[in-house]
């Protein structure tokens, strides 16, 4: 994920200066890491997880940290969020006899040492801590975990609805929907001729897309190896679950059905062809319901022992079912790292 501030110059939005992005066309990034840092104190601070149930009293502290990247950019209206940060909170716990005396008194600590845009659909990893390893310190330990990871994970799932919405950038964009418009800025009036121009541009991409809302992949990419080892490769659940490190269930019959990443991502075999095509129906599960998209993997050796194959991932949704506008960007990104150069890497099939 690129940093903050350091994005392509080429689309990243220059002052004018009367401060205006007509129709928001160039990229506008606001660096989101401040706001998200105020976000998580104000939701979590002081948050009670157990207030006498079992005798038990726990609640977390405050945020001790929030650290990495995060920011919004914005085109055309479209709102793009990018994060990956690193939460540790503190929290502690007491727990009481029958008759309310204390028996003990502990801290601990809360890290979610991973929550990434990329990873929206899922609940983040989660690390709880006690100074206290006693007895009654792990109990306490186990009561945070189980009462106060459900708790935690809701605020995290408002953080990830929130940075969705645009994040501190949302109440601008709000007041620009609301904003009278004219060539000069001053409301009532005409469009100026370069906005029109922009406008029938903007109608014109749609067009070329197709369906409205989803976009397409394609991809060329050598491998060392012969055609029919990459197709075995690609349709052998053992060998997924190798490359991949996640679960996998892959049927090898026309009709049958597969899943894998841990059931990330789930679908059904359309068309094979043994060493020269892959076809199937490919659904993450993160997507809005009833959207399914289509892979094509075509094998070609064009000289012994070098394999080209050419995929073509058509209907691809533009955003998840959270809002998040990243969706080709990851699902790109996660056939070029987490698959093709994964395979590369684990059977020696790099050029």
């Amino acid at each position: 994920m690129a940093k903050y501030g350091e994005g392509d110059k080429r689309w990243i939005v220059e002052d004018r200066a009367d401060g205006a992005n007509v129709h928001n066309w160039h990229w506008a990034e606001t660096d989101c890491l401040p706001w998200s840092r105020n976000f998580f104190d104000k939701s979590l601070s002081n948050l009670t997880i157990l207030d006498g149930e079992g005798n038990l009293y726990i609640k977390i502290k405050k945020v001790d940290k929030v650290e990495g990247e995060a920011y919004v950019n914005v085109r055309k209206g479209k709102i793009i969020p990018g994060y990956e940060i690193n939460v540790v909170l503190s929290w502690e716990g007491e727990a009481k006899d029958a008759e309310g005396k204390s028996l003990l008194k502990v801290e601990g600590t809360v890290e979610m040492p991973y929550i990434a845009d990329e990873n929206a659909d899922e609940d983040p990893e989660l690390r709880v801590t006690v100074k206290d390893e006693g007895p009654i310190g792990k109990r306490l330990k186990d009561a945070m975990v189980a009462k106060g990871k459900p708790l935690i994970f809701v605020k995290v799932r408002e953080y990830v609805t929130a940075m969705a919405k645009g994040g501190p950038a949302k109440d601008d964009l709000e007041a620009k929907k609301v904003a009278p418009k004219n060539g000069n800025g001053q409301g009532g009036g005409t469009p100026s001729s370069s906005e029109v121009v922009v406008e029938k541009e903007v109608k014109k991409e749609v067009k070329k897309e197709g369906k409205e809302g989803v976009k397409t992949i394609t991809m060329t990419e050598k491998f060392s190896c012969r055609a029919k080892d990459l197709y075995e490769i690609l349709m052998d659940e053992n060998r997924w679950k190798g490359f991949t490190q996640s679960n996998a269930r892959i049927s090898k019959d026309v009709g049958g059905q597969f899943m894998i990443f841990d059931g990330s991502v789930t679908g059904t075999n359309l068309e094979l062809q043994d060493g020269k095509l892959i076809v199937q129906k490919w659904r993450f599960g993160s997507w809005p319901d009833g959207i399914d998209s289509t892979v094509r993997l075509t094998f070609d050796e064009p000289e012994s022992g070098v394999t080209t194959v050419k995929l073509t991932h058509t209907d691809v949704p533009e955003e998840d079912r959270y809002g998040n506008a990243t969706v080709v960007e990851n699902t790109e990104r996660g056939w070029r790292d987490l698959i093709f150069h994964k395979i590369r890497a684990v059977f020696g099939f790099g050029l």
